[in-house]
């Protein structure tokens, strides 16, 4: 009777705590096998980031929370880029090229700025429609973390210390 009551209380314990780590990271799953281009001509191939961790931002120039953001990720840049982070900022298929160019360079972004002009890579993200959208992919290529609307910058921080 013991030995049944102990396995009971185990399952009351981890059974919840399964849950609400479930629902906490609903989003573990592959990161699609996509490629970017950048406003600068470069070509990023996911596949070719493996072992390295990557945050990709969804975002547009007249979105609020994605410029609220633009400090935020500039400071991960900083912080995490010499221990192998790299961040790719997607903007929206509907964001006119030459605003994203002249906001990238106003701002001076130090990260990867892609464009998304057939929406194929949002599509590939999940049919991302909201900005910003974050998803934080781990060293073996999975997503870990998807956010919509801005980011916290202490969570983001916490989760990459533990990858």
């Amino acid at each position: 009777m013991t030995l049944n009551r102990s396995i009971g209380i185990l399952a009351l314990i981890c059974l919840p705590a399964a849950g609400i780590w479930f629902w906490q990271n609903p989003t573990v799953r592959q990161a699609p096998q996509l490629s970017f281009k950048t406003i600068k001509g470069e070509r990023i191939d996911l596949a070719d980031l493996k072992g390295k961790l990557v945050l990709v931002t969804f975002w547009a120039t007249d979105c609020p929370g994605c410029i609220e953001e633009i400090p935020h990720l500039v400071e991960l840049h900083r912080q995490y880029s010499n221990a192998g982070l790299t961040i790719i900022a997607v903007a929206m298929y509907y964001d006119p090229p030459n605003r994203v160019m002249a906001m990238a360079k106003a701002k001076q972004l130090p990260y990867a700025v892609a464009l998304d002009p057939s929406g194929s890579l949002a599509q590939g993200f999940g049919n991302v429609q909201l900005t910003p959208t974050t998803f934080l992919i781990d060293r073996t290529g999975r997503i870990v973390l998807q956010n919509t609307g801005a980011f916290e910058l202490q969570d983001i921080r916490q989760r990459l210390n533990q990858l």
